[in-house]
């Protein structure tokens, strides 16, 4: 299967965003991909999550959603995305209500495949994701199969929990798609990297991991195959990248290394 990593740089203006996202589905389906993965906030993003990023925020089936859908439907192209989602959680006075960082993807006929709320949520490197941000109410992870391939979906810091990639990988997931808007700081494009192959290599899985570009995010989208070899990365720029997976090395991969028969630690 052809899949397209969307390194895009998603700002405050949504309609902007929506734009960009239709603008890539187009030129990816030009070159015979039949799935697109854009980053983590792919509608609405700034530097540090405020209420804004409530503000913003819409139902699973809202505008957003409804525009991504006919997208992916208009160019005949599976979309992955990242988008806000209301929580619809009462508040106690003054206090904020938060919404959910919640992954889309919809399929070429617009149908919505599978939807995910990020589990983890960022409170580090002086950041509080949580303040703004509702992590899922019960961390359910989460796969959809589509064109003979199964793919599990985790949003950034994510990553950096092993566990859940190897449910995804038990739940059949053959490609894991990590949408994020990873932060920049010391040494986090190297983690990045390594993470990324990490857990392709733990669970011989392809990882297709998709970053907001600079100043927000450190770009560097990248492919891992199931050995942990980088097929193809994006350096920093808004850019696009179509490349190929398929279910036989995965399959070899598991042959040589079939942790998941070995793994006692359960």
């Amino acid at each position: 299967m052809r899949i397209t990593l969307a390194q895009i740089d998603s700002g405050t203006d949504v309609g902007r965003n929506l734009d960009l996202v239709e603008d890539y589905c187009a030129r990816a389906a030009r070159e015979g991909s039949e799935l697109i993965v854009f980053p983590e906030y792919s509608t609405y993003e700034k530097a540090r999550v405020d209420r804004s990023f409530v503000d913003n925020a819409e139902p699973l089936d809202g505008p957003v959603s409804a525009r991504l859908s006919a997208t992916a439907a208009r160019y005949g192209i599976a979309v992955v995305a990242g988008i806000l989602e209301t929580s619809g959680e009462p508040t106690a006075p003054q206090e904020p209500d938060r919404a959910f960082n919640t992954l889309v993807a919809f399929g070429p006929d617009g149908s919505r495949l599978a939807s995910y709320r990020k589990i983890h949520l960022f409170d580090c490197q002086g950041f509080r994701e949580s303040e703004y941000i509702k992590a899922a109410p019960e961390p359910v992870p989460v796969t959809f199969s589509y064109g003979g391939l199964a793919f599990g979906l985790m949003t950034c810091y994510d990553l950096r929990f092993p566990e859940l990639a190897r449910i995804l990988a038990d739940a059949g997931a053959q490609t894991l798609l990590v949408c994020s808007s990873w932060v920049p700081g010391t040494a986090k494009t190297e983690q990045w990297a390594t993470l990324a192959k990490a857990r392709a290599i733990e669970n011989g899985v392809y990882v297709a991991a998709v970053s907001q570009t600079p100043p927000v995010s450190i770009g560097h989208s990248m492919l891992v195959d199931p050995l942990g070899t980088v097929l193809h990365g994006l350096g920093t720029e808004p850019a696009a990248a179509t490349v190929e997976v398929s279910p036989g090395p995965v399959r070899e991969a598991r042959e040589q290394f079939p942790t998941w028969m070995h793994h006692r630690l359960r």
